[in-house]
């Protein structure tokens, strides 16, 4: 197996032989160039290539200016530079402009080969980190959002612009709707995007400890303060910190937010000094702030400090042609998790969830796939699948007034005892659970 792709680029021919055979000897594939030209032309052709070594002295440029070129282009490929003539200071410079190391000529073969596995192991790692940053900038990626409705669409406009720049956001949406996946998708948009994002939800905490949490607390502050802690202010800070829930934040630290957004600066529980801090603040709630502002019931000096930049997300039914993309992608989601296949995805089972209400919108959907891909046999995802919410949302709503889950559940059985024209083998598989189970809950609910 050949363990990477190497060029040497050296206009005396012995020599670039030589050492090519060397390192074709240790497992590598290498290929030769006898100058900067033809070297950077094979270098334009495939980015396969983990190491460069090339002299520092060639017929057309120098070997420094192909280093920069290589580093300009590909900055994971790393370039060892030789020489007949090596100084200490010329070494210097070299490693200066990002050589990985700089040897002479007639160096023991041992220590070619011991400087090339290391810049092998280098340029591979680079490589791999270089790889994962793409990966999660994709992940967190408007890309990402799937969207085939124009409001949706009109949306994710909306956040691009609004992403390069340093505006304050203020997310509206339902519960479920994403909101949390936009903030990062700003995130990774700005130029902020390789500095922190840091999450927190606001109605998680009672009034004491999210404050501890956002801004920090010195050390014997209150009972517990053993030691200083950083609050998540110090820890977004150059970055971007998304503040959920922000309409269940207590008016007392509604001031204290109010401040860092004006000033950029707080004080932290039990210190008699402000800190400063640059974050950027993107903040999300599934309340009508404004009317809460209207009725003092949230700060108004905040809230239009907040809604700079608002952005609503539409709920899930209010963009119906976006479902049948949702439930693909978390299918392939949970095939990969699961190890499990899914071939076939039923019509009835896409009308079924393209009718409901989807009050818990996305979130919502995602865990009803995960249940019905769970529950599928032989590769195949049916509306049987489906919990009796989305199966049957007509009697469910009628059911308000039956008020328990026991009469719901009994809803269900009737129906799937119809569904299987009364085989309670069968209605008992569809249901997930044993014939004895089955016949037991129907001697309870007078079904028998």
């Amino acid at each position: 197996m050949v363990k990477g792709k190497i060029l040497v680029i050296d206009d005396e021919d012995q020599l670039s032989k030589a050492l090519s055979r060397i390192i074709e000897l240790e497992g590598y594939e290498v290929l030769q160039a006898e100058n900067a030209t033809k070297g950077l032309k094979l270098l334009e052709k495939s980015n396969d290539f983990i190491l460069v070594i090339c002299d520092v002295k060639l017929p057309d440029i120098s070997g420094l200016e192909v280093l920069k070129k290589i580093k300009a282009k590909n900055s994971s490929c790393e370039v060892i530079l030789i020489t007949a003539y090596g100084t200490i200071h010329d070494g210097v410079y070299a490693m200066k402009q990002g050589a990985f190391d700089y040897i002479t000529k007639g160096d023991g073969d041992e220590q070619i080969i011991v400087t090339v596995e290391k810049a092998v192991e280098k340029a591979k790692l680079q490589k791999r980190i270089l790889e994962l940053e793409n990966k999660l900038e994709t992940r967190y990626s408007f890309d990402r959002i799937i969207a085939k409705s124009s409001i949706l669409k009109n949306t994710i406009s909306l956040a691009e612009k609004v992403a390069p720049t340093d505006s304050t956001v203020l997310i509206e949406g339902e519960t479920g709707t994403g909101k949390e996946l936009f903030a990062q998708s700003i995130h990774s948009a700005s130029p902020r995007k390789n500095k922190p994002f840091v999450a927190v939800n606001c109605s998680a905490f009672p009034k004491e400890l999210l404050e501890s949490e956002i801004f920090g607390h010195k050390k014997g502050a209150f009972t517990g303060a053993y030691y200083d802690r950083k609050g998540l202010f110090e820890e977004a800070n150059e970055g971007t910190l998304f503040l959920d829930e922000i309409g269940e934040m207590h008016p007392d630290l509604q001031a204290k937010l109010l401040r860092v957004l004006e000033e950029q600066t707080f004080t932290k529980i039990g210190d008699t000094k402000s800190t400063k801090v640059n974050v950027r603040i993107i903040a999300a709630t599934n309340r009508d702030l404004l009317n809460e502002a209207q009725q003092e019931k949230f700060r108004s000096d905040l809230y239009y400090r907040l809604s700079v930049f608002k952005i609503h997300i539409p709920s899930l039914r209010e963009r119906k042609e976006d479902i049948p993309l949702l439930v693909n992608s978390f299918v392939e989601y949970y095939s990969s998790k699961i190890n499990k296949r899914i071939l076939i995805i039923t019509e009835e089972f896409l009308e079924k969830v393209k009718t409901y209400s989807w009050p818990g919108n996305t979130r919502e959907l995602k865990n009803v796939i995960e249940r019905a891909f769970i529950l599928s046999e032989n590769g195949k995802i049916t509306q049987e699948h489906l919990p009796v919410e989305v199966l049957f949302p007509n009697d469910i709503s009628r059911g308000n007034n039956l008020g328990t889950i026991e009469e719901m559940e009994k809803i269900h059985i009737q129906k799937m005892l119809r569904y299987t024209n009364g085989n309670k083998t069968k209605a008992a598989e569809k249901l997930g659970i044993g014939v004895p189970t089955l016949y037991r809950k129907l001697e309870i609910y007078g079904m028998k």
